[in-house]
């Protein structure tokens, strides 16, 4: 696989900066939350720092497939739906974290089941960012974000080569 002209490769230490840095803006909002949902597969990772650093205890998952084939987004699948008690008051109280909105597809849909709930995000794109709540970091809607759970060690082409001689 080729990588897009506007990579973000994004470090283990860089991701645990960054969703740390979303906890202290959601914990400066002085926001109780009785629950917090975290998209799966991506929003794993910064759930389990945020609610560390939040001390939320009550986690739950919603699973929705969006992109097949890892550089493409699909048709949505809706895997695993939220709990009764966790949609409750449509989300009242209730954090919703992600890596990344993209295109706001996922958040859209998660959105629909907790219409009360606060959506964070460690990244956000512009076609996603009216959707989430709170986040640290817009890139471009163009840039291709590199998680460090998707990536191993490999040569990066310098960005000027191919536009000097």
């Amino acid at each position: 696989m080729s990588l897009p002209e506007k990579a973000f490769p994004v470090s283990w230490d860089q991701f645990h900066r960054d969703a740390r840095a979303l906890a202290w803006r959601l914990a400066d909002n002085g926001q109780e939350w009785r629950a917090m949902v975290c998209i799966t597969r991506g929003g794993l990772v910064p759930a389990a720092i945020i609610s560390r650093e939040l001390n939320i205890r009550m986690i739950e998952t919603v699973c929705i497939a969006s992109y097949h084939d890892y550089d493409t987004q699909g048709q949505m699948k809706l895997l695993k739906g939220i709990s009764p008690e966790i949609a409750e008051d449509g989300g009242e109280g209730v954090l919703v974290v992600d890596d990344l909105t993209d295109t706001g597809k996922t958040a859209a849909e998660v959105r629909a089941m907790l219409p009360k709930a606060h959506f964070a995000a460690v990244y956000a794109k512009p076609k996603g960012r009216p959707l989430v709540d709170t986040f640290v970091t817009e890139v471009s809607q163009d840039t291709w974000i590199y998680f460090p759970w998707d990536m191993g060690f490999t040569y990066q082409e310098p960005i000027a080569k191919g536009t000097r001689g």
